[in-house]
């Protein structure tokens, strides 16, 4: 989000990005579509399987073992677990990275623009986790507490894929807005995943991991325009740091998926050789996104929300009773909105910002309801509190599908109106476009800056 002149000393918040920046995001947005679609697909087939006769064909799949034993780590892990720990850590990468440019590059470098998505995202992380831990305590707390954390995560992926499809003529800073959102929920995500749910922490293992990194950066740091050029190279070199790297942070264990995030970090973000142009971090972005948005996330979906909503021998298993189901449902469609609008109203209240004349707050209103879609780091999370065995994970995967589900059909319902509504000031602005083919009003912004 960026700021435009305003009157006095307030700035405005979701104010019009300008051209490149709304460029930027459009093709950000068009690659998260897909990804979402095929996220979306992944989960479908692994729901459908898991609810016919043929399910147990399905859980002998996810559970079946393999592995070997490398630098003293056992790695003999299931096929579920796989795609959870190592799979994973190729989007936790692609986060890392796009972390790294937001502090870097993006709206996150200046701490007046970054005030409002980190509010909101602390926002829309605290009460989703206090309405899961009321409706725990109510029911004796105990065990169940441990899946305070589980909605309190955001999608990005399928939340930007529901926008793109129903919000095209929507402003681009809303965009913008849950773009910034989720990479801040996401940041939150890993602190929770590296800080509560690492039981045993091996500090041999995790100072071992340091080697790898270290040669990892300096590598990318002095070698980025061999690697920009030189596709292969990546591939080649840094993939098995990146690889014993993760080995080391598995026997740590830390969560391995926090290796990806670290190794994100380490990549530059702009040209090392002080030149104008991309840097290593956007190149990677581009090269490695279509492999975890087209192949690890949905894998990783298909092996993570498979669960067995009805059976003839079990019924529903006690779901509709389970404390834990409700937490997770009404803590992604009532706390994620609640917590950002929140956040964002106390801070337009009690500082100097405003909301930009473009936006309003039924389309933010619309934006935080999406924002409830929590599903990859949801489920993970999920598995982390209560693991494969317990009948809580079974619930708490089946509330997370259902949530989500109804904070996308929720979202949709409240923005296409609006977005009709978008589509006549966008023809407008196109008929007033320039020679090049720049609407006037994003130059007027441009200009003013």
């Amino acid at each position: 989000m960026t700021q435009t002149p305003s009157s006095g000393s307030s700035k405005n918040l979701f104010s019009r990005p300008s051209y490149k920046e709304s460029i930027r995001i459009g093709d950000i947005l068009r690659k998260e579509t897909v990804g979402g679609m095929v996220l979306i697909a992944g989960a479908l087939l692994a729901l459908v399987w898991a609810n016919t006769p043929l399910r147990e064909s399905y859980f002998a799949l996810r559970d079946f073992h393999f592995g070997p034993t490398l630098f003293g780590v056992d790695l003999n892990l299931s096929i579920g677990h796989w795609a959870a720990d190592a799979l994973l850590a190729v989007f936790f990468f692609l986060t890392g990275l796009e972390l790294k440019k937001e502090f870097v590059i993006g709206d996150l470098r200046n701490a007046k623009t970054a005030a409002v998505p980190v509010a909101a995202a602390f926002g829309g992380v605290l009460v989703p986790a206090l309405i899961f831990v009321a409706i725990a305590s109510m029911s004796g707390g105990g065990e169940l507490l441990r899946g305070w954390a589980i909605p309190t995560a955001t999608d990005i992926a399928f939340a930007v894929a529901v926008l793109a499809v129903i919000g095209s003529a929507l402003p681009a800073a809303l965009r913008i807005f849950l773009l910034t959102l989720a990479v801040v929920d996401d940041l939150i995500a890993i602190v929770i995943i590296a800080v509560v749910f690492t039981d045993d922490l091996k500090l041999s293992y995790l100072g071992l991991s340091l080697i790898p990194i270290i040669l990892f950066t300096v590598l990318a740091r002095f070698l980025g325009k061999f690697f920009a050029k030189r596709a292969w190279a990546a591939w080649a070199i840094l993939l098995p740091l990146g690889v014993i790297t993760w080995i080391f942070v598995f026997g740590s264990g830390i969560h391995a998926t926090i290796a990806g995030v670290v190794l994100g970090f380490c990549v530059p973000v702009k040209r090392t050789d002080g030149r104008e142009g991309i840097g290593l971090a956007e190149r990677f972005e581009h090269r490695f996104r279509p492999l975890s948005s087209g192949f690890c996330i949905p894998i990783f979906a298909f092996f993570a929300a498979g669960v067995t909503v009805f059976s003839p021998e079990k019924g529903s298993g006690g779901l509709l009773t389970d404390p834990v189901f409700w937490g997770i449902v009404l803590g992604l469609v009532l706390g994620k909105p609640i917590g950002i609008m929140g956040s964002t109203w106390l801070l337009t209240r009690f500082t100097k910002a405003s909301l930009d004349k473009d936006a309003r707050w039924g389309d933010i209103l619309g934006v935080t309801l999406l924002a409830g879609i929590g599903f990859t780091v949801s489920l993970l999370v999920s598995e982390l509190s209560f693991g494969l065995e317990s009948a809580h994970y079974e619930h708490a995967k089946v509330a997370i599908l259902a949530g989500s589900f109804v904070a996308a059909i929720l979202g949709a319902l409240w923005l296409i109106p609006r977005n009709r509504r978008y589509k006549v000031i966008h023809e407008r602005e196109t008929r007033d476009a320039d020679k090049d083919g720049i609407p006037d009003v994003y130059q007027q912004d441009d200009e003013g800056r």
